[in-house]
């Protein structure tokens, strides 16, 4: 499937799978900040994009900036609506407790998926029906 993609700065770059079989490519940044220990930010990646009716963009964050720095995306996934035509920004907080991180333009920050979207519509009702889990909440699975 081809999307629409503009670059919106001379510096953009577009996502590309880096693999065959890749779920997404990656999103850079295209201007600097430093992350304060427990700071976040709205970082840019100078891009718009048109993504289809039926579709909907995930930001999500790269495990290995996440592993080796403690930097993620504040509201991973982040979403990108089929209807957004703004610049994708990611919002990207830093969880070290100690060390700053500093973002430079280039920097792979997060990466974007593409994933099917099913047009829903909730329905109201009395009761749900009965599932094997029932009510179980936050660390149920497996008692």
């Amino acid at each position: 499937m081809k999307i629409q993609i503009h670059r919106l700065h001379p510096g953009a770059v577009i996502p590309v799978p880096h693999h065959p079989g890749d779920a997404g490519g990656d999103l850079v940044a295209i201007e600097s900040c430093v992350l304060a220990p427990g700071e976040r930010a709205m970082v840019s990646t100078g891009l718009s994009i048109a993504i289809p009716e039926g579709f909907a963009g995930f930001v999500l964050p790269r495990s290995g900036l996440a592993s080796r720095h403690g930097v993620t995306c504040a509201n991973a996934p982040g979403l990108i609506d089929a209807g957004y035509r703004g610049e994708v920004k990611v919002a990207l907080v830093n969880l070290d407790p100690l060390q700053s991180y500093s973002v430079q333009p280039g920097d792979r920050i997060a990466q974007l998926v593409i994933l099917p979207t099913p047009d829903v519509e909730f329905d109201e009702v009395e009761n749900l029906r009965e599932s094997t889990r029932g009510e179980g909440g936050f660390g149920s699975t497996g008692r």
